[in-house]
């Protein structure tokens, strides 16, 4: 409320609702934008609405009377404020398929829409321009509604991506829009967005250095160049499953919450951040920070690491800037430290436990049977003497 006052703006004659609708509600001193159950609401107006505190009511009657209290209005219609201004981001999270509203094929089309599609074509041309994507390799997502995700097509070289070319399924994987079928990995990015509610935008490719350590179970070691340090950090290593699935799916969900990088064994990376193009600039930094090690490698020469105290100031401003890294919890901080200690002319390291697996370890029981059949081989050698 401004002043203990309650002023409102109904909207209600409106399918779809976006920032331009919204942003004469800040110089009327608006404090409570109404709009119809049906109708979509656009990220940017929920984030002009949370920026200027200003409350969204869904559902209800036109009265222009008060909010709804505790779900009814004055004319007894069920009401849900939506507190738009205590959120974190634009898009609500819904934990479960049974709390998600129904799809809306309209935000497809709406100007928003339009300017992600061009935004996503940009990156897809970005990713085949620097060799992250060959053939009809890679997808591209961004999340434009609470139950609405725009992506790119199987089978389509991302360098010809138009806008008429991509598709929008629901949070479930069910195409609602687009003309040509989904990307087969989409619930990669769908599994991302459902555990990450600051994720916006998705981006899986093929980049050659990076890919390297993904198909060896190995991650670079930190510490060696600070943007890397800030927008990307720690990297993590997801165990193989078959491209496509659900188990491929789900293999990203431990590591989501302290990274914004994936390395997918034997496969490629999957990174994410508010928007397509930021995901896709990270996918430059890791492949570009791989590539460096090693050429670095090749030198001859230890690799210099930046100090402990400077790295703290390099996560200092990645904390300011919201980023997520395994460092920040101080549970796992040693553990990760000693990762990158593993010997300092490695460029690759075998991940601590909380940041993946390593492809080709061997389990415990497969251990014992070959310390097993190595000792039976020399006591029976011995024996032979």
């Amino acid at each position: 409320m401004k002043n203990g006052q309650v002023k409102n703006m109904d909207i209600f004659g409106q399918n779809v609702l976006t920032m331009r609708d919204v942003q004469g509600a800040v110089t009327a001193g608006v404090t409570h934008v109404r709009v119809a159950e049906r109708c979509v609401v656009t990220p940017s107006a929920r984030d002009f609405l949370r920026q200027n505190n200003i409350e969204l009511v869904i559902g209800g009657a036109s009265t222009g009377a008060g909010p709804a209290q505790n779900g009814t209005n004055n004319g007894g219609a069920t009401a849900r404020i939506i507190n738009v201004a205590g959120s974190n981001s634009g898009v609500a999270a819904p934990s479960t398929a049974q709390t998600r509203r129904a799809s809306d094929p309209r935000l497809f089309t709406t100007p928003e829409a339009e300017a992600v599609k061009l935004e996503i074509c940009a990156v897809g041309k970005k990713l085949w321009n620097r060799q992250y994507v060959d053939g009809n390799g890679g997808n591209i997502s961004y999340r434009i509604g609470p139950n609405e995700v725009i992506c790119t097509p199987t089978l389509v070289s991302k360098f010809d991506l138009t806008p008429d070319d991509l598709c929008m399924v629901d949070l479930d994987g069910k195409q609602v829009a687009g003309k040509r079928p989904r990307t087969s990995e989409i619930l990669l990015h769908l599994e991302i967005y459902k555990a990450v509610p600051e994720a916006k935008g998705a981006v899986h490719c093929h980049p050659p250095h990076a890919t390297a350590y993904a198909i060896t179970g190995r991650v670079p070691p930190s510490r060696v160049i600070p943007e890397f340090e800030v927008f990307v950090g720690k990297v993590a290593v997801s165990p193989y499953e078959t491209p496509g699935t659900k188990a491929f799916a789900e293999t990203v969900l431990p590591y989501v919450k302290q990274h914004n990088t994936v390395l997918l064994a034997n496969h490629g990376i999957i990174c994410w951040a508010d928007t397509v193009t930021h995901a896709e600039w990270y996918a430059e930094v890791v492949d570009t920070y791989c590539w460096t090690l090693m050429l670095a490698s090749q030198l001859g020469v230890p690799i210099s690491q930046i100090s402990e105290k400077h790295t703290a100031d390099l996560l200092d401003i990645k904390k300011s800037i919201g980023l997520p890294d395994a460092r920040f919890d101080a549970s796992g901080m040693k553990e990760c430290q000693l990762s990158d200690l593993e010997t300092n002319t490695s460029i690759a390291l075998l991940p601590c436990a909380r940041d993946g697996v390593s492809i080709g370890t061997a389990d415990a029981p497969e251990i014992e049977r070959l310390v097993k059949t190595v000792t039976d081989a020399v006591m029976g050698a011995m024996g032979k003497q």
